[in-house]
């Protein structure tokens, strides 16, 4: 590997700086907690309910042969040739090869799509791809995305400049292709949050300007841009095209599914409790079959101020549930909108945390959030349509201890054909406001499981079924299958429906994505340190099978085989992650001396061969965020291999693979405790002296042949 000084560290140190911190927390700062996700770390646990944790599990002592025997003596000795020296393509290394583009350990044949060199871990302020590939930024935060978008400047920043340019904190990234125009996409981005200590000269946290707050707010939601492609390169240039569209705080949404109208949505400002100003805090999202994309609004706690000083303690215990009980946000923009005050608007925040959905294809349509989907956390949603036609969505609920979700709906899927049949995708919207609301339960099948340790059955699996929460119907109306709790309220309270039907406590569940050849779901859970760490204020969950690792601080990804439209599934752990010279770490059984380490899941994507594309957020093992390729069958299942990584201080978002591009967001470059305007940690992507961009980024092989052959 090659430092920041361009000299060469050796392997040895590398390992032992990896393996020296056990006790690692997350990468991320302080600040980005703050702004992307309310601090929530920092407060008490929202799920107090004492759901089942399946206690009949047998616990016994740590057997080391039990261990040794799942991941192999090799990848755990410090004196032998391990993961680091693949890594760092040191050829003297006996695994050199297995990185490379012909053979993986013990002569495993490469899947296609994996046939790069790893990206050794590193915390330079650039974006690091493979010998072979190039990169460059297709759009940053401030470029023009409408006519008439002012030139952007630090100094130069209004809301209304602001509603016509490429948000802030790019997340969620697509790119779709325009029927009957070569070279010619729509990409379709998220803006999860704004930074305003580097958005603004002089910000003052205590006293923000009515001019910065309006600038926030039009920096929030989503864009939608035409890009131009060509015939020699991956090269991806923004065109102000007619399809263009800038969705922001401000946007008008349609209230969709049984909860519209409910007295529990209306407002002063929207006594029909059926149309709902902006979206806040879009994080992961997804391409529905029918061309449109639905995002997930996620931490809009954040947002919402006087959640402990509501009236009534029903209401104090509602908002409690979702994280809201702050008297004063740090955004502080309760002081200029009254929306945003509960004690003033006590159902505004009821009109966030849902699943999105957009037309792309239609600048004028109008947007909607799909009540049918419950209420929570979302991440995103993912929908997949089975042989018969039936529609099933996905959906994780991204908190500590918060649960997994589907939607099974109860119209079927009409083909239509293409981005031109608007009546289609009318009729295809339906299709999310009815049917039956579910959540998971899991269960381990390992009487012998212990902590750390890979079970004697060679895995970390299991079954699971799903709970009914609520019914939609056609007219309308909803069926509650919770006691206590009527239709309207499961909707809107979900979190509350799901402890009631002991669902699952997870860690931090984010992206579920669908694999679109096997139908297997893919889930990736980032993290949660607070796993039976018995810490005041937190919760006590011990690990379990499903959860394997105590303090967790690396994540996972969950893969299950679910019947879609039915209710049960079986389930396993295709990655435990982490160093994989520790003990508790997995790859779907590869040999862990062959592997990238892999810190902190966050959005999942495939490959046009099949193979699962993970991107991080997070990273706990002191090196930036990446993105990483796994295989996920034959002989090579579990091989895992960063693609890249980005700036110092980064997420790595989106992500989206192609035959011949690959393209992330990049998200809060150089973002810490300390990064101002006035002094910035990172000088990404424009170099010099310039202030850090947000910013989407494409990624070809210099040949522009098919990425990873």
């Amino acid at each position: 590997m090659i430092d920041d000084y361009g000299k060469r560290t050796p392997v040895a140190l590398l390992r032992r700086n990896l393996l020296a911190k056990l006790d690692f927390t997350s990468g991320r700062s302080h600040r980005t907690c703050v702004y992307k996700c309310g601090d929530a770390c920092s407060k008490p646990v929202p799920n107090t309910s004492d759901n089942p944790y399946f206690r009949d599990i047998v616990r016994r002592e740590f057997d080391r042969r039990a261990l040794l025997r799942g991941f192999g003596a090799a990848a755990i000795a410090l004196g032998g040739t391990g993961f680091l020296a693949a890594c760092g393509q040191e050829t003297s290394s006996a695994t050199a090869t297995a990185p490379g583009t012909a053979t993986g350990s013990g002569g495993t044949p490469t899947p296609d799509g994996l046939r790069f060199d790893m990206v050794a871990p590193n915390t330079r302020d650039a974006v690091t791809v493979p010998t072979g590939y190039s990169s460059d930024v297709v759009i940053r935060w401030g470029d023009p995305v409408l006519h008439g978008a002012a030139d952007w400047s630090v100094d130069n920043q209004t809301p209304e400049n602001a509603a016509k340019q490429f948000g802030y904190n790019c997340d969620f990234a697509e790119l779709l292709p325009v029927d009957g125009e070569k070279n010619r996409f729509l990409l379709v981005s998220n803006h999860e949050y704004t930074t305003p200590q580097q958005m603004f000269r002089g910000y003052d946290e205590d006293n923000p300007t009515r001019e910065q707050v309006d600038i926030e707010l039009a920096s929030h939601g989503l864009s939608v841009v035409e890009v131009a492609g060509n015939d020699t390169d991956g090269r991806l240039r923004p065109v102000i095209g007619r399809y263009n569209r800038r969705i922001t705080g401000t946007t008008e949404f349609l209230i969709t599914g049984p909860a519209a109208g409910s007295d529990l949505l209306k407002t002063s400002a929207d006594p029909t409790g059926t149309r709902v100003l902006g979206t806040l805090n879009n994080c992961a999202g997804s391409v529905t079959p029918w061309g449109t994309v639905l995002s997930g609004e996620e931490n809009v706690d954040q947002y919402f101020a006087g959640g402990g000083r509501a009236q009534g303690k029903d209401a104090r215990e509602r908002f409690a549930r979702y994280g809201m009980e702050d008297d004063e946000t740090a955004r502080r923009w309760e002081r200029f909108h009254s929306r945003f005050d509960i004690t003033r608007e006590p159902n505004e925040a009821h009109r966030f945390n849902w699943v999105i959905e957009v037309d792309p294809w239609d600048p004028q349509s109008t947007p909607v959030k799909h009540t049918a989907l419950g209420r929570f956390k979302h991440e995103a949603a993912a929908v997949h349509v089975t042989d018969d036609g039936t529609v099933v969505a996905y959906s994780g609920d991204d908190s500590r201890f918060e649960y997994i979700y589907k939607f099974v709906s109860s119209r079927r899927y009409i083909a239509g054909s293409g981005p031109g049949d608007t009546a289609a995708r009318r009729e295809n919207m339906k299709a999310l406001d009815e049917g039956t609301l579910y959540v998971a339960v899991y269960e381990g099948n390992s009487a012998d499981f212990t902590e750390n340790t890979l079970p004697e059955d060679g895995a970390f699996d299991g079954t699971g079924r799903w709970v009914k929460l609520a019914t939609c119907h056609p007219d309308a109306t909803v069926t509650s299958h919770i006691e206590g709790m009527s239709g309207e309220e499961v909707l809107v309270f979900t979190r509350t429906a799901a402890d009631r039907a002991g669902a699952t406590k997870m860690d931090r569940p984010e992206d579920v994505q669908v694999h679109p050849s096997s139908g297997k779901v893919y889930a990736a859970l980032t993290n949660n340190a607070y796993r039976g760490a018995a810490r005041p204020g937190k919760d006590d969950e011990p690990a379990m099978e499903y959860a394997p690792v105590k303090e967790n601080k690396n994540g996972y990804v969950l893969e299950m085989d679910d019947d879609h439209a039915g209710e049960s599934f079986s389930w396993n752990l295709l990655l435990v992650c982490g160093d994989p010279g520790a003990a508790e770490t997995y790859f779907g059984g590869f040999d862990k001396s062959s592997v990238s380490p892999i810190s902190c899941p966050d959005n999942l994507a495939f490959d046009p061969g099949g193979n699962l594309w993970v991107s991080t957020d997070g990273n706990a093992l002191e090196s930036n965020d990446g993105l990483f390729a796994v295989a996920l069958e034959g002989p090579a299942r579990g091989l895992t291999k960063q693609f890249l990584t980005v700036p110092a201080g980064a997420e790595t978002c989106g992500p989206v693979v192609t035959e011949r591009r690959v393209l992330v967001n990049v998200q809060h470059p150089g973002e810490d405790e300390e990064a101002t305007v006035e002094s910035t940690t990172s000088h990404w992507p424009d170099g010099g002296n310039s202030l850090a961009r947000p910013s989407t980024v494409v990624v070809w092989k210099d040949d522009y042949g098919a990425i990873g052959h």
